[in-house]
Formats: structure tokens, sequence, C-alpha cells
């Protein structure tokens, strides 16, 4: 029985772990422009997975695509802006909860 077709970013071991199984592929090397893309998409992927199954490989799997997200130049300094916003707004620890309207 033949496999479902599939185009998409992968781990950097998934090709070495495919030909130890003799799994056919074609590989090829995204442009930047395509990367950033693909990363956007998988993090909406892994997110979408955490939020189902809450299971925590799902949480590390987004959490390596945001690493990788955070090496595109654009994104290099989210860290800091990530700071900014917790000085000036406080985290999410104190689990508050707002009701209201609009």
């Amino acid at each position: 029985m033949k496999g479902q077709p599939y185009n998409k970013l992968v781990r950097d071991g998934i090709p070495a772990k495919l030909d130890g199984m003799g799994v056919p592929y074609e590989k090829r090397i995204a442009t930047p422009e395509e990367y950033k893309a693909e990363l956007i998409k998988k993090l909406g992927e892994e997110a979408s997975e955490f939020a189902v199954a809450g299971d925590i490989e799902e949480l590390a799997d987004a959490l390596e695509v945001i690493e990788s997200l955070k090496k595109i130049p654009e994104y290099e300094k989210v860290e800091e802006i990530r700071q900014k916003k917790r000085l000036e707004r406080g985290g999410f620890e104190g689990r508050i909860i707002l009701k209201g309207n609009k």
C-alpha cells in the first residue's frame, strides 16, 4: 500500500530515519522566504496539536519551531520584546481570567 503524499518541512534527522527504513523520498533545501513561511505554518500545526492533545511532546515540538523562528533575522529580538512586555504587563502565572463585555 502506498503512503500519503507530503511536501513539508521536517526535522533535520528525518531523512536519515527514512533512509534507515528504506523509504524513498525527494529532498530539497528551502529558500529563506519558504523556510520562514514553512516554520510559521509548522508552528500553527504544532500549536493546534498541542491544543487538542495537551501533550508535553507536542509542546516540545512547538518550542522547537519557535527556537528556529528566533534565528530568522526579523525575529531575533523576540526575546527582548517578550521580556519588555512581561515587565510592562506581567506574565500569566496569576491565572487571572477576566469576564466582561467588549
